[in-house]
């Protein structure tokens, strides 16, 4: 079942949609099902294919390409294991295949078929806000009460001479293209060094290309704990990935349909034979007569909002990589669904903020929430704690303690950040994020029982160190010291 065609769409409910949807994406879906649970009318546009960034280009396909790439690197370092397999041999293809067959699986559950079932309207094609409250979609008018706003975003070109014409003409991969490789490249050069290009420039040089990371800021992953970023750069290294970090573009010069170089500052050439572009996402907001709509966006194009998600005209609110709020698909989902509630019910939540959190899913991967290492410094009573993996039982079992465990506590000992670097790190920062949004202290978690030996042993080791330490300062060993005295004589009494 594919999407209806906009003059196929009945006539709207008296007054208008009470909700519409502007995009299929993760945003867009959560935003319709939320409203229609609630019983509310909606009509969700989308003008490619359900399921957005993050089934078709993101989430799904890289997560896949990831484990294809995971195991082949298994395999060949199966023998610190003293199990030997001999020569690894990757079938590129087979690989791709793979990936499509996740997608494939996944699919259904953003469908047409599925968001009908759930009572949301679903229509193909461009749609223009014609004024505050009407839109134009395929030469139809659509009135509605309240909007949602969840385009999504599209791979950033930066403004490098000869960029954005490899890119417009297929010379150039980003991250949206790069699942129509048939082939895998010989020589790939990456062109960022954040969370997209280092996970994709690990999985193509364990697929056996060669390639090359080339990253303007001093190091990779800018964004996140320099250790963390450390970790990462020796792995992608011990993979085979030449690193390049510092070193900024001044031109792209193709050679071929798809081979070139890279000009970088210096006069140094870095020759490719394909250019994979991963320097971030831009909001996808211009075209759609939002300024008709009365909606402003920033200079970068992202939508303005206030704390509950909706934009100044009150109508109209806005969820996912358009808010500029972190660009991941779990803040897409939650901002969604609170916009949606708003918009439906009259509330006003605030979007949650302040505890979001990061994995980059590179070997080790890096999981990180709320205030970073760094902040902590010159606040009074604030302090880091890390547990080392040479120091995890689980890590030490699977020759794996590249990683660490991070807390960043505040003067009453509340959990303010983590930073949790090693395998399943995503999953060990779970219980770490729950921390930080209800405010908990290292006593809670320390004062919790967790299995043994997993990796969540070093997040729950680090807690039980703080509580440790907090106990041997003056004062409170002083107390302790009391307790212990007042009990030997409790007991010498008794006999």
């Amino acid at each position: 079942m594919t999407a209806s065609d906009p003059a196929a769409l009945p006539a709207p409910p008296p007054g208008g949609w009470d909700l519409l949807v502007v995009g299929g994406g993760t945003a867009g879906i959560v935003a319709a099902k939320t409203a229609a649970g609630f019983g509310a009318s909606v009509l969700l546009v989308e003008r490619e294919r359900m399921g957005g960034d993050c089934l078709w280009t993101g989430c799904v396909p890289s997560k896949a390409l990831l484990s294809a790439a995971a195991t082949a690197a298994s395999a060949r370092r199966s023998g610190t294991h003293g199990v030997h397999t001999g020569v690894v041999e990757v079938d590129f293809p087979a690989v791709m295949k793979h990936v499509r067959a996740a997608v494939a699986t996944i699919e259904p559950a953003d469908s047409v078929e599925t968001m009908e079932a759930a009572g949301v309207r679903v229509v193909a094609g461009d749609l223009t806000f014609t004024g505050r409250r009407t839109a134009w979609v395929g030469g139809v008018d659509v009135p509605f009460r309240q909007a949602v706003l969840a385009m999504g975003a599209s791979p950033a070109v930066p403004p490098v001479p000869g960029l954005a014409e490899a890119v417009a003409t297929g010379h150039a991969l980003t991250s949206d293209t790069v699942w129509d490789l048939a082939d895998l490249p010989e020589r790939l050069v990456v062109l960022g060094g954040g969370s997209i290009g280092c996970e994709l420039g690990q999985a193509f040089a364990r697929l056996g290309a060669t390639v090359t990371v080339v990253e303007a800021a001093p190091g990779l992953l800018p964004r996140e704990d320099l250790d963390a970023a450390a970790v990462v750069t020796d792995a992608l290294r011990e993979d085979g990935v030449t690193v390049l970090t510092g070193a900024a573009v001044r031109q792209v010069l193709p050679d071929g349909p798809a081979s070139g170089r890279l000009v970088l500052d210096g006069d140094v050439e870095v020759a490719y034979d394909r250019l994979l572009v991963a320097v971030g996402r831009t909001p996808r907001t211009a075209g759609l007569g939002l300024e008709t709509a009365g909606v402003r966006v920033d200079r970068r194009g992202f939508v303005q909002l206030d704390k509950a998600l909706r934009t100044n005209n009150p109508r109209i609110w806005a969820a996912g990589d358009i808010t500029g709020h972190p660009q991941f698909t779990h803040t897409a989902g939650v901002h969604a669904s609170t916009a949606a509630s708003n918009a439906v019910l009259g509330l006003h939540r605030a979007a949650q903020t302040t505890a979001i959190p990061r994995v980059t899913f590179t070997d080790p991967e890096v999981a990180a929430v709320g205030v970073p290492a760094t902040d902590a410094d010159g606040r009074p009573g604030w302090r880091v704690v890390t547990r080392r993996h040479d120091e995890v039982d689980r890590a030490v079992a699977e020759a794996d303690t590249a990683g660490f465990a991070r807390l960043v506590l505040d003067g009453k000992g509340r959990v303010r950040g983590a930073t949790v670097v090693g395998p399943r790190a995503g999953e060990s920062l779970a219980e770490l994020v729950l921390a930080v949004r209800l405010g908990l202290r290292s006593r809670d978690l320390a004062g919790t029982v967790h299995a043994y030996p997993t990796y969540g042993d070093g997040p729950w080791n680090a807690a039980i160190a703080d509580v440790r330490a907090q106990l041997a300062t003056p004062r409170a060993a002083r107390a302790v010291g009391v307790l212990v005295g007042l009990r030997r004589r409790w007991l010498g009494l008794r006999g």
